[in-house]
């Protein structure tokens, strides 16, 4: 946002107090929306853009009004303008060649009047003929910096104006606006309602009857609402389009612009301010050639200079778009908009941050069960091992072992003596086994915490200590064996020493 309080030049422009985000000011009559530019409420002739219906693209009537007559979108009013002199020739071309495209025609002569009697009460008043001229000429001056009261200059003409929107008020700025992105097809028009958004929310249902109703009940016509939303001042904005069946079965969207145009009808106007709607605009986007044309002409009572940095300084001008600002109310209407947008904006975020946390708990519940069913497969596996195996066995009952199976258990028994070998998995997995009693052991002690472990693993060591125990019990039996045959010999050796010892005697 530049904010930049200089003076700026052009005609002047009523200010909007609910008017377009940023919009380009319009009549008295004319208001705006919030995030949108606004379509011309008038009816008259030579409405926006020089349609004679008024199906404007939104940004009021005009950038700015003087003496009652829209001057359009500006048309660099008082360039090079300032106490000595207003180059009103050039002025007056440059309305000319403008007014009657983007406007009504253009009145040079009231223009003219305008601007010198601005420069006869800002440089030179000849109110009282003295020296106090000067001292009227700098109370002019300072009242025109600050865009309010009047400046007389002449006992034979009215004084001048003083508003925010004159060329030398110094409350002026420059925001940005997002340019509209629906199609006339696309047939969206906004109603801007003096009712709070519960309220039109508890009614929408009556209030799409009413609106139904204004199209002439015609049963192929159906209102459909796009959106409700909220704005300040205690508005509302509720976005609706229509769709027209035809006698084929066929439908379509009534274009944007046709169906603003039946809301501008005076009558049909009348009825909707009864409903409560205070402002009516057609969401349609600008054509390239709409667009270079706003650039490149500066809007009423912002300086060219001013203008030319904001288009330099416009963040993303495939977007965004420079909206002068005057006066204090209008940006303190910004500010309010841009509350309202940071309060939304932190509304959604904290929608998708609930999402996000439920999602993350829907995953740790998925990976739960996704490692129960690996286990349960595991399980599964094997069983049907077991029972291929036992099928194998039986289908291959009296046959000799093949060259194949022989192979395989040879694979089998290197496999079978590598993890008995006491380094590898074997031994690790004793190793792991005394680690976990020791630690159920100080466990138990310290707390109640129970270990379990997996119905494989305890299988396989079962198995394990059960080997172990018969190869045990093997050893025993032999060496029983062994201290027998020990005992016999010793038995044997102490029967033949008496026999010898009878001999030799």
């Amino acid at each position: 946002m530049a904010f930049n309080f200089g003076a700026a030049a052009g005609a002047a422009a009523t200010p909007n107090p609910a008017g377009a985000f940023g919009g380009f000011g319009t009549t008295a009559t004319t208001g705006g929306s919030t995030f949108s530019f606004s379509a011309p409420t008038n009816t008259g002739t030579g409405g926006l853009f020089g349609a004679t219906q008024n199906k404007g693209f939104g940004f009021g009537t005009g950038f700015g009004t003087a003496a009652g007559t829209s001057t359009g979108l500006g048309t660099g009013l008082g360039t090079g303008l300032g106490f000595g002199g207003f180059n009103t020739q050039q002025q007056q071309q440059q309305q000319q060649t403008l007014g009657g495209l983007f406007s009504q025609p253009a009145q040079p002569p009231a223009q003219s009047n305008q601007l010198i009697n601005t420069a006869s009460a800002l440089s030179a008043p000849t109110l009282l003929g003295d020296e106090r001229d000067a001292i009227l000429a700098k109370w002019n001056q300072l009242q025109a910096f600050w865009g309010t009261g009047k400046g007389y200059f002449n006992n034979n003409i009215p004084p001048v104006e003083f508003t925010q929107e004159n060329p030398f008020c110094r409350f002026k700025a420059v925001g940005y606006s997002c340019m509209p992105n629906n199609k006339d097809e696309d047939g969206l028009v906004a109603l801007v309602f003096n009712k709070k958004e519960t309220e039109i929310r508890s009614q929408q249902q009556q209030l799409v009857e009413s609106l139904h109703k204004l199209l002439g009940s015609n049963q192929t016509l159906t209102v459909n609402v796009e959106g409700v939303k909220t704005m300040p001042d205690d508005l509302t904005e509720v976005v609706i389009y229509v769709v027209e069946r035809s006698p084929n079965g066929t439908s379509r969207r009534v274009p944007a612009t046709t169906l603003y145009a039946h809301f501008e009808q005076p009558n049909i106007k009348g009825q909707l301010q009864q409903l409560g709607v205070t402002l009516t605009m057609a969401r349609t986007e600008l054509s390239p050639a709409q667009i270079k044309q706003l650039l490149q002409h500066p809007p009423a009572g912002v300086d060219p200079i001013i203008w030319e940095q904001a288009k330099v300084d416009n963040p993303d001008p495939e977007k965004l778009i420079p909206v002068p600002m005057v006066g204090f109310k209008e940006l303190l209407r910004r500010l309010k908009v841009q509350d309202q947008m940071t309060k939304q904006h932190q509304t959604r975020l904290d929608i998708i941050s609930e999402d996000i946390s439920e999602l993350q708990k829907n995953q740790t519940t998925t990976m739960a069960k996704i490692a129960q069913y690996k286990r349960k497969l595991m399980d599964l596996s094997h069983r049907a091992l077991q029972v291929l195996i036992k099928q194998e066995i039986q289908r291959k009952s009296g046959y000799a072992i093949q060259a194949d199976e022989e192979q395989l258990r040879v694979q089998l028994d290197t496999i079978q003596c590598e993890l008995n070998a006491p380094t590898q998995f074997k031994g690790r997995l004793n190793e792991l086994m005394s680690q976990i009693r020791m630690q159920n052991h100080f466990g138990a002690v310290r707390s109640e915490e129970r270990y379990y472990i997996d119905a494989d693993l305890l299988r396989e060591i079962k198995q394990h200590l059960k080997q172990q125990q018969e190869g045990l019990s093997h050893l025993i039996s032999i060496i029983k064996d062994d201290l027998e045959d020990i005992k016999l010999v010793e038995h044997g050796l102490n029967e033949s020493i008496p026999i010898r010892g009878g001999v030799f005697s």
